[in-house]
């Protein structure tokens, strides 16, 4: 590259030979933003919209039953270095043409300015929070459901009926499983309960049982471990499949390659690891295209099995289907 002053020297010869002055070149300023936290593609009938909540900082030490020497490898295959990897927090919108759907809400600004841009990144998709008519939840943590309300404590999706698995209700919204859990435990439940209660005033929370068709085709998945009541939901358009894992995966670089390791997080860790397996066993095998609330966004991709480990393969840059 030029330097400043052979820039100089080159314009002020150039102007002199087409005898005139020289032009004035101004340096570009660096912009310092990135584009707009939303990413679209067409699943049959449906359009899906991922929306980028934001990112934190995991530390890798919350990865259970893994040696540090084959975490640090597995990390170094990705170029991460570790021990804190940073994760990102997803959303998914669902458009079925009739339904607006948003399945987690990302952690509003309670865990830290990194995230909270979910309704940004909403509007900047193109659309508002009060066209979104249903809210489902994957499990009830902090960076899932904050944001379903305003800093005030308002609904923010003030015509939404929101869906959750009863398991994960009976246990995040109770005040006496609160009481009875670790101190430092105790604000994650109080962070459930704000989250919850004015669509709870309004009569719009909605709890279900298992496995069962919500709305047409968008059908819940039983995947408890990481909490109680863990659910996926899976979105079928057109003889086309998309399966939401939700907190299934929280470190790509580890828990593909190893997914019997476990996290801090998980209430359930030998029930989370099991499920994490079938799931996976079952994406790789009907060639599901899945996307992960902590997945690199846009988070949507495929998994491909690698004999008795896994490999997370990212879905392609491509146009939206007009």
């Amino acid at each position: 590259m030029p330097t400043p002053l052979k820039r100089l020297l080159a314009s002020l010869m150039f102007a002199s030979l087409l005898g005139g002055s020289a032009p004035l070149w101004a340096e570009a300023p660096q912009q310092k933003t990135q584009v707009p936290g939303y990413y679209r593609l067409q699943l049959g009938q449906f359009e899906i919209t991922a929306l980028y909540d934001g990112a934190i900082e995991l530390d890798s030490k919350l990865l259970k039953h893994i040696g540090e020497r084959e975490k640090q490898q597995l990390l170094s295959r990705q170029f991460l270095k570790g021990p804190k990897v940073q994760t990102a927090v997803n959303a998914y919108l669902v458009n079925t043409g009739s339904r607006l759907i948003l399945v987690d809400t990302g952690a509003a600004k309670l865990f830290g300015p990194g995230l909270g841009n979910i309704v940004d990144n909403l509007k900047a998709a193109g659309h508002t929070p009060e066209q979104v008519d249903a809210v489902l939840l994957t499990h009830l943590h902090g960076d899932h459901v904050n944001g379903l309300i305003t800093a005030d404590g308002q609904a923010a999706f003030p015509n939404a009926e929101v869906w959750s698995s009863k398991a994960d209700s009976d246990y995040w919204l109770s005040e006496e499983t609160a009481a009875s859990a670790p101190k430092e435990m105790q604000p994650l439940f109080k962070m459930s309960r704000d989250a919850a209660a004015p669509y709870l005033a309004a009569e719009k929370w909605h709890t279900y049982i298992n496995e069962r068709e919500l709305l047409p085709g968008v059908f819940s998945v039983d995947t408890r471990g990481h909490t109680p009541g863990h659910a996926s939901y899976r979105f079928v358009s057109a003889g086309q499949r998309l399966l939401v894992l939700g907190d299934l995966v929280h470190n790509h670089a580890v828990q593909f390659p190893r997914p019997d390791v476990a996290i801090e997080f998980d209430t359930d860790p030998q029930q989370a690891v099991l499920a994490r397996k079938r799931i996976f066993d079952m994406a790789a095998r009907q060639k599901l295209m899945v996307a992960g609330m902590h997945l690199p966004f846009p988070g949507i991709g495929h998994i491909r099995r690698e004999g008795n480990a896994y490999a997370w393969v990212p879905l392609e840059f491509a146009p939206a289907t007009k």
